[in-house]
């Protein structure tokens, strides 16, 4: 790191660039408020009020410009107007568009004006043409200010990009830079910087094979660049500060079927060693033919308790994406959603994470109304099938007449939208939507348990319902064979059978079916914060967990039983077919920071992810804590400022979660190796 890095770094840290903030007069007109305008233009009225209202703001020697010195406008309706949009339509979240994957470098490869010059007439047309304007009209003003400052090389890199193509590699990341604040500025969230080793390459080895740029003065840019993505990210839409969708997809198969990953996908797992912040996220895309040096170099990663790189699987991801009708080139051009969604770059108007199939919940209530009655296993899973189904069903029913917020500004960066004089939020190639899973293995244990204690050892049906009903007081015996009982995670067939069969029967519940936009349904195993929702939603459980304990997040082991080891857990984790239920949602895997005190603990992890990846596992992302320090963290925040976790899709500091987070974190298994 650089000392010009070091001191910018420090300067966020202590958020001194917070002094340029200013708030919005409370009696400023919103001409974006006028009901008689459509949506569509309203959307650029907002768009450009947001952006004329900004004032250039410039750090001292700095390489790559853009902070935001207002917060977020007031909401494009009225709260009357929204209540009436409301109350006819489905709205996802808060009604923008949200964890798509714009195809930033398309536009920066053509600039905005080129953009532009293709625009017509018609309302769409020109509502993304008053969004063009008013992106270059602010880049106009920040070039001035950089010239009147001294700063002529920031100044003439402002004043050809965006408008136009980018020629350099500082050139593009300024472009993406301006491009990526707008979109926040626009009211859209969480949409990702997708596959940015692919598209910023060759602009790095351009400048390489040119001599204008060494090694070492791109990665500064670099380093500048990831800085930006921190600079904001208070004003972004999440539910804590880091959910932010901020992430970057490094690696992985080209759409012309080549290996991805290069220099720059080096240089970032490198630079984020360096900057130790919470963005951007890092996915890597890996395969079986991935050499386990690149598993090393994201492993000390982990080691630093980033929470990332997330690994994705190329072997598993891209057939079952294909299998779902996805084109050969778009499934190797997958990115991430916010989380850990699979989309596909400018091609997607696809909400990944549109519900949640509560599998634990679902297994509970089916043990109240139908243990009693059943003769067996295959009654009970009858039931439980059947209840899968229905719930699946009933979650695409409710959400109907679906409305999503236009993006005029958005649509450039997708295909069709621009040509076709449509926004992006009308639809896209693919329309799909994503359906997580949650509470899996607890679930998994439940039917288990019941397996071996119910219809093995001969435990009446009630006797085990009464003691879930008093919170196992008085029935601790039971309780105690109730939790030693098989568990999913210990490579034991006795439990993972049953979450082999209960993602099969999840992926069979929605084969077939069609959303109203004609896109199809896809299957996860993702939790995003439905785990606690859920958890909070059950009782006691079969499987011996008291009531109000938290179920797991993602696709992992249930909180507080005992493991046998990392291998045993991604044994476990990978005896399914995961390229059915391809919407995502990773293994996570809490490490203990003790395992990293060893000299070959970097290669050891790795090859634990590669033995993931070889055993057809489809995504892992792994956490070092240190449980002692969180607490202390919890007790004394002041000290923890800029201590990192990694929480369900995204990693934020620790002391800035909500404490149901943090609690929840401090309660997952440390492992060793």
């Amino acid at each position: 790191m650089t000392a010009r890095i070091h001191a910018l770094r420090q300067m966020q840290w202590d958020r001194r660039h917070h002094a340029a903030r200013r708030s919005i007069p409370g009696d400023m007109p919103l001409p974006y408020r006028d009901a008689s305008l459509s949506d569509v233009t309203r959307s650029a009225l907002r768009l450009k009020l947001a952006l004329d209202l900004e004032t250039p703001y410039l750090f001292e020697d700095e390489l790559i410009a853009f902070t935001r010195t207002l917060p977020n406008l007031p909401f494009l309706f009225s709260d009357e107007e929204w209540a009436a949009v409301r109350s006819s339509h489905f709205i996802h979240e808060l009604g923008n568009v949200s964890n798509l994957s714009p195809d930033y470098g398309r536009v920066i490869a053509s600039g905005l004006l080129a953009v532009r010059s293709t625009l017509g007439e018609n309302e769409e047309h020109a509502a993304m043409r008053m969004s063009i304007d008013a992106v270059l009209a602010l880049t106009a003003r920040y070039e001035a200010a950089a010239r009147a400052a001294g700063y002529d090389a920031l100044a003439d890199v402002l004043a050809h990009v965006p408008a136009h193509s980018a020629r350099t590699f500082r050139e593009a990341l300024q472009s993406l830079r301006i491009l990526h604040f707008a979109m926040w500025c626009e009211g859209d969230y969480h949409n990702t910087l997708g596959r940015f080793d692919q598209y910023m390459m060759p602009y790095l080895r351009a400048d390489l094979d040119a001599g204008r740029l060494t090694q070492d003065e791109a990665f500064e840019l670099l380093c500048a660049f990831f800085l930006c993505c921190n600079r904001d990210s208070d004003l972004y839409p999440g539910m804590q500060q880091g959910d932010n969708g901020q992430s970057i997809v490094l690696g992985g198969m080209t759409p012309d079927g080549e290996d991805g990953y290069n220099l720059l996908s080096e240089m970032c797992l490198k630079a984020c060693a360096d900057m130790r912040l919470i963005d951007p996220k890092i996915n890597l895309r890996v395969s079986k033919d991935t050499p386990l040096s690149v598993f090393k170099l994201g492993t000390q990663l982990t080691k630093l308790g980033l929470g990332f790189p997330q690994y994705e699987n190329d072997d598993v991801a891209i057939p079952g994406l294909m299998a779902l009708g996805y084109s050969e080139a778009d499934a190797h051009n997958y990115a991430m959603a916010a989380c850990w969604e699979f989309i596909i770059p400018g091609r997607g108007m696809e909400i990944p994470n549109i519900g949640a199939l509560p599998f634990a919940n679902v297994v509970d209530r089916v043990l109240w109304e139908k243990l009693t009655g059943c003769t067996g296993m295959d009654t009970l899973k009858d039931h439980i099938r059947r209840s899968i189904f229905e719930n699946v069903r009933r979650t695409l029913s409710e959400r109907r007449n679906l409305y999503v917020i236009p993006s005029p500004y958005l649509s450039l960066f997708f295909d069709g939208c621009v040509e076709n004089a449509r926004d992006i939020s009308l639809g896209c190639t693919y329309n799909n939507w994503g359906l997580h899973g949650t509470g899996l293995a607890a679930a998994a244990d439940m039917l288990a348990t019941v397996e071996q204690i119910v219809f093995g050892e001969g435990v009446p049906p009630g006797t085990l319902l009464a003691a879930m009903d008093a919170n196992f007081e008085g029935y601790a015996s039971l309780q105690h064979r109730l939790k030693n009982a098989p568990k999913m995670g210990n490579d034991d067939d006795a439990a993972d059978k049953y979450a082999v069969w209960l993602l099969d029967t999840f992926a069979d519940a929605v084969k077939g079916l069609t959303n109203e936009r004609g896109g199809i349904v896809r299957a996860g195993t993702g939790s995003a914060m439905y785990y606690i929702f859920h958890a909070n939603e059950l009782g006691a459980t079969a499987d011996g967990r008291e009531l109000g304990t938290p179920l797991p997040a993602n696709y992992a082991p249930s909180l507080n039983i005992r493991l046998s080891g990392p291998v045993s857990l991604i044994k476990s984790f990978t005896k399914p077919n995961l390229s059915r239920v391809i919407n995502g949602g990773p293994l996570t895997i809490e490490f203990s920071e003790s395992v990293f005190t060893q000299d070959e603990s970097i290669t050891k992890v790795a090859q634990l992810v590669r033995l993931f990846i070889l055993r057809g596992g489809h995504q892992l992302q792994l956490n070092t804590v240190n449980r002692d320090r969180l607490l202390d963290a919890q007790a004394h925040p002041e000290n923890y400022r800029n201590l990192i976790v990694r929480v369900w899709g995204w990693s934020g500091y620790f002391v800035e979660l909500d404490r149901c987070y943090q609690d929840h974190i401090i309660r997952r298994a440390e492992l060793n190796l």
